[in-house]
């Protein structure tokens, strides 16, 4: 990955209200959202733009329960993504906005690892960014194979150096997981 202090971005990826508090919330969801606030937090006094996602599929667009959870304080000036689909980048602005800023690095974090995160985060390295993966502060549901706790430690490994050697992006932009305390924002 080129530089460390590349200008960056964070996105959080659909930290709703339902999937939080819902009728099956998400693993471990309030310590998940308390370390996505405080690397945010961090962003926002690095002057690091942060980009809320929120996804239509959690619940009725501008209900209470699509709302981002209340634990993020978000900024009213942080940007704000709507989606239609897993991958952040499809069919909306969002390539554009980071191009827009100058960013060649984003921060991934938020919910689900193995739907929305793990699609943004290899998309990220499609379209030419550096990709970083808050490995604490990204989280999910059961599912048929994995518990949540199973499903996060694996896509922690294996996008940790997605993009490095694999050919994908031609090697030039890579994941990297590193948990939300050795995020630096320089």
């Amino acid at each position: 990955m080129s530089g460390s202090f590349q200008p960056s971005a964070v996105l959080v990826i659909d930290v709703q209200v339902d999937l939080i508090h819902g009728s099956r919330p998400v693993h471990d969801g309030k310590a998940v959202v308390a370390r996505i606030g405080s690397l945010t937090e961090r962003a926002g006094q690095a002057g690091v733009p942060v980009v809320y996602v929120l996804d239509k599929d959690v619940a009725k667009p501008d209900s209470p329960g699509w709302q981002l959870d209340p634990g993020l304080d978000a900024r009213e000036d942080d940007l704000r993504i709507r989606k239609d689909y897993s991958d952040s980048f499809h069919h909306t602005d969002l390539h554009q906005q980071l191009q827009a800023r100058g960013i060649s690095r984003v921060i991934v974090c938020g919910c689900t690892t193995d739907a929305c995160v793990d699609m943004t985060a290899r998309r990220a390295v499609s379209l030419g960014y550096d990709v970083v993966l808050a490995s604490d502060a990204h989280t999910t549901t059961d599912n048929s194979f994995l518990s949540a706790p199973q499903s996060i430690a694996y896509y922690n490994r294996v996008l940790d150096g997605f993009g490095a050697e694999d050919g994908f992006g031609n090697g030039e932009h890579e994941i990297v997981t590193l948990p939300c305390a050795e995020i630096d924002f320089g």
